[in-house]
């Protein structure tokens, strides 16, 4: 009979251990070596499809599961693509393509691009996260319930 401290529901504070794979199999992150990650379930601090997965899991349970584009982090965006002209980049940058950047937001928070394209004249920024437009899989351990 399972108990409410080992199954994991909305609210709950859980410690899991994943490996998070492309379709082509590429691992693009694990908590291997690392503590497991902690998050609070329902409250949208992990994707839909990663809070999804874990609601119900016992701990010590295993399960891999693959999320869906719209459960992950959406279709890429095109409008989320910014031309930058090169004389509003700071003095003495040099940026090359896939190089990282901060843009400050107008809440003076800051929002991560990629630079896409690096022409004479602009720079084309992408603020798409990384992982837009992939289904993910992911190998999951519930670990703990806090």
């Amino acid at each position: 009979m399972q108990t409410a401290q080992t199954v994991a529901k909305t609210g709950d504070t859980v410690h899991v251990h994943y490996t998070g794979r492309l379709d082509d199999g590429s691992v693009f992150d694990a908590s291997e070596g690392r503590d497991p990650l902690a998050f609070t379930l329902g409250q949208g601090q992990v994707i839909a499809g990663f809070d999804d997965a874990i609601a119900g899991m016992e701990v010590g349970a295993t399960k891999t599961v693959r999320i869906p584009v719209d459960e992950a982090y959406g279709e890429r965006r095109d409008e989320l693509l910014i031309e930058v002209p090169r004389t509003q980049l700071p003095e003495g940058l040099e940026v090359e393509v896939g190089m990282q950047l901060q843009l400050r937001r107008e809440d003076g928070g800051a929002m991560p691009v990629t630079v896409a394209d690096a022409a004479e004249g602009s720079i084309t920024l992408d603020a798409n996260h990384p992982l837009a437009g992939q289904a993910l899989t992911f190998d999951l351990q519930l670990v703990a319930i806090a």
